[in-house]
């Protein structure tokens, strides 16, 4: 944007220099945002004041406003992209302040929302679940979408809320179900965290090493609301199931926080597979143990239809 001194200085020596004045400043003069602005103001403006501040004026009527004509937020032309003018009276003159405009202002609400939901090991593109994109073609993601709609609705009531236990076959879109409930809480502010359970089991083995697995567990024991997808997906030995999983669903259960899983094994299934470690030990009870912290925490609900991912 040229500046109004810029522009005086170069037609200052031309002969017409009167003429253009005039008209840069009947431009000015005549803009309906500064007309309305001179009109809501006329008892506190005098003709100096705007005199001395037409620089300020000509800096309003040069940028956008209202993002009628800007394609995005990144091709913003204005001064200061993502932001917009507005005419304010200071010391005794007008000046411009800058305010965020409609992209901008939706850009932060999106990236609040995403901040609100943390993805461990998880792909980008979950933050972008919908509860409206669920693809509503058997009766159990039916009446899955009603259920979480009802927990949504409920959240933060004085009764503990359990949260699901969603299983069913491969590519039914249970990871996209956990999204878009993360998706919906961070709507109504809660913040939640989603972890893909095979590769926070190896990451906790590292933490071993670095000595950061008990912060690593506290903070799965505390999050508002938890989200384990595919479990039952990892090689079980007795230290994940007894002093990762174990203590994690212990914690919660006691504090009656909100706990989401995903699976291909319904209980019974998962039950099994938690009852034999990689050494082949037979060990009913801490599996048993296991299931029950889980029953207590989530409602188990099916998710069937085709594979999405074909």
């Amino acid at each position: 944007m040229e500046n109004i001194r810029e522009t005086l200085n170069r037609i200052s020596n031309r002969d017409d220099f009167q003429k253009r004045f005039t008209m840069i400043r009947q431009e000015i003069m005549s803009h309906p945002d500064v007309r309305a602005f001179l009109l809501e103001h006329q008892d506190e403006i005098s003709g100096p004041m705007i005199d001395r501040s037409l620089g300020k004026l000509y800096e309003f009527v040069s940028q956008s406003r209202g993002c009628k004509e800007c394609p995005s937020l990144e091709q913003c032309k204005n001064i200061i992209p993502g932001y917009e003018p507005e005419l304010v009276l200071v010391n005794n003159g007008i000046d411009v302040h800058y305010v965020p405009c409609r992209l901008k202002r939706l850009a932060d609400e999106k990236k609040k929302m995403e901040n609100r939901i943390q993805c461990l090991y998880m792909p980008k593109d979950i933050l972008q679940a919908s509860l409206g994109n669920v693809i509503l073609d058997t009766d159990n993601r039916m009446q899955a979408v009603d259920k979480v709609e009802q927990f949504i609705s409920n959240y933060g009531s004085e009764h503990f809320q359990r949260g699901f236990y969603f299983y069913g076959p491969f590519g039914t879109g249970k990871t996209y179900l956990l999204g878009a409930v993360a998706h919906e809480l961070a709507g109504i502010g809660i913040s939640s965290i989603i972890v893909y359970v095979p590769e926070l089991i190896r990451e906790m083995k590292q933490a071993i090493s670095d000595h950061t697995l008990n912060e690593k567990i506290d903070m799965l024991k505390k999050a508002p609301v938890l989200m384990f997808d595919d479990i039952g997906a990892e090689a079980v030995s007795s230290w994940v199931r007894d002093e990762v999983l174990g203590p994690i669903l212990q914690f919660r259960m006691l504090e009656r926080l909100p706990t989401f899983f995903t699976s291909n094994f319904n209980l019974n299934e998962l039950e099994h597979h938690l009852t034999y470690s990689q050494r082949g030990e037979e060990e009913k009870l801490k599996a048993a143990r296991i299931i029950e912290r889980i029953k207590f925490l989530a409602e188990p609900v099916p998710i069937d239809g085709p594979n999405k991912r074909k």
